[in-house]
């Protein structure tokens, strides 16, 4: 056996298509696609905990969980219903199963009047399985608030959602890897900066160009410099951690690079066509940053090795910029 295959052989991640890894519920910008990257970048053995902010479709804490690469795994997000919705999954799988299967029936009739009643409700009791349908119908996956924080995306009239057996095994196989999470509402300060030096903190912050203008893609909007000063915070805890931020396609960027003067090393990564781009008729390729904080470049041994996990040298790297 070669170096090579015997590398393919322990990093299944890397090779295996990102289908292999359950999704819960359809998510624009859910990082799952590129899980295979991110997972190797993480520390050799297994992790004690993963902590996930931002967590969204908690897709790297889901491939982290099948892989079998973290013994615990804590996921936040400020988005009190879309944590409800995974306390649900992690916890009472059979009765949001069945709530999607009666909402999903009770819709034929007129699909578009129940979606807009189903999202006025939801608007008013925030209830997580209510959420569940509302992803599975809206347009592109693609989640919309209004600046009183009202979900306010449209229906998607040429489908009606994933059909209920469908639906049951996914829910079924996402609850199976996150059944022990520790699932918490809440802001990302706090599990990132008194995180423990033996964890890695993952995340996925709104992007620039996606927060704080009038086509809200998320609940609450980050300003680069009050991340920046949370991230500096983190660096001199000595974390570990790892930031998707700013995006650049062919012929835009969104937002600017984090500070230099944090110290953390950057890398470009492939994400594929924008999904952005497809909701306005184009096709672009969007290339994503990865931040690592100096605490986990070091436990990687340094930005050569980092290089030869991602699979690609440095000058590549700097050829997307």
């Amino acid at each position: 056996m070669t170096l090579a295959s015997l590398d393919t052989a322990h990093t299944p991640w890397k090779t295996e298509g990102p289908r292999t890894v359950a999704q819960a519920f359809p998510y624009q910008g859910s990082k799952r696609i590129l899980a295979g990257q991110i997972l190797s970048l993480f520390p050799d053995g297994k992790l004690d905990r993963l902590v996930e902010p931002f967590a969204g479709s908690a897709a790297i804490s889901m491939a982290a969980r099948h892989y079998g690469l973290a013994d615990h795994v804590t996921i936040s997000d400020v988005n009190a219903p879309l944590m409800g919705l995974w306390r649900m999954i992690a916890n009472e799988p059979d009765e949001l199963i069945a709530s999607y299967a009666r909402m999903w029936h009770e819709q034929q009739e007129d699909p578009r009047s129940y979606y807009l009643e189903a999202r006025e409700e939801f608007n008013r009791t925030q209830q997580p399985d209510l959420l569940l349908y509302l992803l599975c119908r809206c347009v592109k996956a693609a989640v919309r608030y209004s600046k009183t924080g009202a979900f306010n995306q449209g229906a998607d009239h040429r489908r009606l959602g994933a059909r209920p057996k469908v639906m049951s095994e996914r829910v079924l196989a996402s609850s199976r890897l996150m059944r022990t999470a520790e699932i918490v509402t809440g802001s990302y300060e706090d599990p990132l900066v008194n995180a423990n030096p033996e964890d890695l903190v993952y995340m996925d912050p709104p992007y620039q160009g996606t927060s704080d203008v009038p086509d809200h893609r998320y609940l609450k909007g980050l300003t680069r410099d009050t991340f920046a000063e949370t991230l500096r915070k983190a660096v001199d805890n000595d974390v570990s951690f790892i930031v998707s931020y700013d995006v650049v396609t062919e012929d835009n960027k969104y937002g600017f690079a984090l500070p230099d003067d944090l110290g953390l090393t950057h890398r470009h990564i492939v994400a594929g066509v924008s999904s952005q781009a497809t909701l306005q008729g184009k096709k672009k390729t969007t290339v994503e940053s990865l931040y690592l904080s100096p605490a986990l470049v070091r436990r990687l041994g340094g930005p050569g090795e980092l290089d030869r996990r991602m699979g690609r040298t440095a000058w590549h790297q700097d050829s997307l910029v």
